[in-house]
């Protein structure tokens, strides 16, 4: 389905068929159990371009409301769509989360670009820089995984939806973190790789890519 004919009622999600900002997307929606009309479209596609200055992936339409920054669509659904909330609605446990936000944005998800550009635009010195940084980031950081069943609390909450399609893609981009010394982050994937809006919110693209990684079916 084209941009062109998207369907002008509820929500509408431009997603890439594999990519780590669409997919915390698309796994918000799943976790909140929120209907809406998906198109895997492509960053080139013209369509898309005449609708999103920035021309990138995600991007939500609901009623003429047009988002295209991933952590805006994120809070925008939750506070839409109150059930199984991902936020907190206390002020300071809420700011936390939206710092933990940003702090990802800026560290975690620009390195991802980094190692998971296309082959004829990759700089192979960039991603192994990239690659150890953040592997001695995810090695530093495991007792943050270490008290809690979900990221530093005991509720699921939208820093779980913007890590797993993180630590999915850790292979490709190239990172194995030691295995005893990281034991309570391959746990944490396990939890979060086994929940059934994770599955539901796989492309097949990704369900087939990352099918190792996968649980249920």
């Amino acid at each position: 389905m084209s941009v062109e004919n998207a369907p002008l009622q509820g929500i509408t999600l431009y997603s890439h068929a594999d990519d780590f900002r669409s997919h915390w997307i698309r796994y918000v929606l799943a976790e909140k159990q929120i209907k809406h009309n998906l198109i895997i479209a492509d960053d080139e596609d013209e369509d898309l371009a005449s609708l999103n200055p920035y021309n990138q992936l995600p991007m939500m339409i609901e009623n003429g409301l047009k988002l295209y920054n991933s952590s805006i669509i994120a809070e925008y659904l939750d506070d839409r769509y109150r059930q199984n909330k991902l936020y907190a609605d206390a002020p300071m446990p809420r700011a936390e989360q939206r710092q933990y936000v940003w702090r990802f944005e800026q560290d975690w998800l620009k390195l991802a670009d980094i190692m998971l550009r296309h082959p004829d635009t990759l700089d192979l010195k960039a991603k192994e820089q990239a690659q150890q940084k953040l592997r001695d980031t995810l090695i530093s950081l495991t007792p943050l995984f270490q008290h809690f069943p979900y990221f530093m609390s005991e509720q699921f909450s939208i820093l779980d939806c913007m890590l797993a399609p993180i630590f999915l893609r850790l292979k490709s981009m190239g990172i194995e973190l030691p295995a005893k010394h990281c034991r309570p982050i391959l746990l944490y994937r396990q939890r979060i790789f086994s929940r059934p809006a994770f599955t539901k919110s796989l492309t097949l693209q990704e369900k087939t890519r990352y099918s190792e990684f996968l649980t249920h079916p």
